[in-house]
């Protein structure tokens, strides 16, 4: 195993391959060695070091909340990269910070780009801020089809039962990834009130919505 200060060298290094490299070697040290070393590359000239960076947060900020979620709000907003902001979007959903709904939310709405919105929306399931609901509502009718399976995922993932009512018009959905990701997300929400959906999609064309329903009508 590397130590330490190796890995800080690589880091510090003018060679953008060295400091993906420490990056990586990174990983095997715990958040208080790691998560101060990592703070300077997500501000790094070269976007593959910071978005290496910035998909390590979720895992070297832990116990560093506070100091990662000023960090990754400011690569949402201001990189000049889509897939940093994406990147951040996941990171700090991977952190559980919940109090980033409204930052999440603004650049949902601020932006025209699919891969960020697609970001945004998974990212909200996982956080579970209940706030998040009307967000989800209205992602269920982008333009975008990623976009829209995504939300019937983060719904499911949200746990609020409202959203049984808005799930399940997808029943008819002629793409049966659509109809897959919604037998996960009714089977999440579950109760008597979603049987009768699961039961129809347990009779679905497709082997894998089917044996999907079937798993969680048992």
């Amino acid at each position: 195993m590397a130590s330490l200060e190796s890995v800080r060298q690589l880091l510090s290094s003018d060679s953008f391959g060295d400091r993906i490299s420490g990056l990586n070697q990174l990983r095997a040290f715990s958040s208080q060695d790691a998560f101060p070393l990592i703070q300077p590359l997500l501000s790094d000239p070269e976007a593959r070091v910071r978005y290496a960076a910035v998909s390590q947060m979720d895992a070297v900020g832990q116990g560093f909340e506070t100091e990662a979620l000023a960090l990754l709000r400011h690569a949402l907003f201001n990189d000049s990269e889509l897939d940093v902001k994406a990147a951040a979007a996941d990171a700090i959903a991977g952190l559980k910070i919940a109090e980033a709904y409204d930052d999440l939310a603004q650049v949902y709405h601020s932006t025209s780009e699919w891969l960020l919105q697609f970001s945004i929306v998974a990212a909200l399931g996982e956080l579970g801020n209940p706030n998040a609901f009307d967000l989800l509502k209205e992602a269920l009718k982008s333009e975008t089809e990623l976009v829209r399976t995504s939300a019937i995922s983060a719904l499911g993932d949200l746990g609020d039962r409202r959203a049984i009512e808005l799930l399940t018009p997808f029943i008819a959905n002629p793409d049966w990834q659509v109809r897959y990701r919604l037998a996960q997300s009714l089977g999440r929400l579950g109760g008597e009130e979603v049987k009768p959906f699961l039961e129809t999609l347990a009779q679905d064309e497709q082997v894998a919505v089917a044996d999907e329903a079937k798993h969680h009508l048992n």
